[in-house]
């Protein structure tokens, strides 16, 4: 007869029948015993990676006026960028935008063009992403929109390796528990699938259009979480 046990959210069941043999497609038979556990680990890794994009943007009764003006502007703060030793290869155009601004009584008349430029800028010298961001907006003027800031890890493969092993560790202490519960012990592995929780990049508060040069910035920390199902055989 079927077995269920569910604890916090996660499950193991234990299955007994007659049938020794396995199954077809390598599925058990009835009368193996198991147990199925989620387990979970998480670590913490402090940010390397600072991404901002900020746009450029002009308003002008002419629609070349105001693109022109718009990329004039951006392609200074790039240059400044550059100049300060910022590799082009982490600038990169997000978007390119050009429309016509509606006004009068009936608001059909097109009064100006507002046109946008967007550029992603990665910067993995933490002690440069104060300066770069001041350097964004003081090149920029009041041009400048910083549209979003974030802190990520760029190489997170050792902390998932970490949160991996945690996970694992996790499954077992908690398939041994219920071996034990049901006064089985706890056998081979049968299956093991996993799930690795996205690291997510750490939003900051949206800056104001224009800001002063010294931006204070702290990368704090960020959350590595992983969570793996294994299967035990039970005897």
């Amino acid at each position: 007869m079927p077995l269920a046990v569910a604890a916090a959210g996660l499950a193991a069941a234990v299955l007994a029948g007659c049938d020794s043999q396995s199954g077809p497609g390598g599925q058990p038979g009835s009368d193996t015993r198991q147990v199925t556990v989620i387990g979970a680990g998480q670590v913490q890794g402090a940010p390397d990676t600072l991404t901002v994009n900020a746009s450029m943007e002009s308003l002008a009764a002419d629609a070349t006026a105001a693109m022109n003006q718009t990329n004039d502007r951006q392609k200074a703060v790039i240059d400044a960028l550059v100049g300060a030793g910022i590799d082009r290869k982490d600038i990169a155009t997000t978007a390119a935008d050009l429309q016509p601004q509606y006004g009068g009584s009936d608001g059909t008349v097109i009064n100006n063009y507002r046109a946008t430029n967007s550029i992603t800028v990665t910067v993995r010298d933490l002690a440069k992403a104060s300066d770069a961001i001041g350097l964004i907006v003081s090149t920029g003027g009041n041009a400048t929109r910083v549209n979003s800031i974030s802190y990520s890890i760029e190489d997170d493969s050792p902390l998932v390796r970490d949160a991996r092993a945690r996970a694992f560790d996790d499954a077992k202490d908690r398939a041994n528990q219920y071996a034990q519960l049901s006064g089985l012990k706890l056998g081979k592995v049968v299956s093991i699938s996993e799930a690795a929780a996205p690291t997510p990049p750490v939003p900051l508060p949206a800056m104001p259009k224009a800001m002063e040069a010294a931006v204070p910035l702290e990368p704090g920390q960020q959350t590595v979480g992983f969570s793996v199902t294994v299967v035990w055989e039970l005897g």
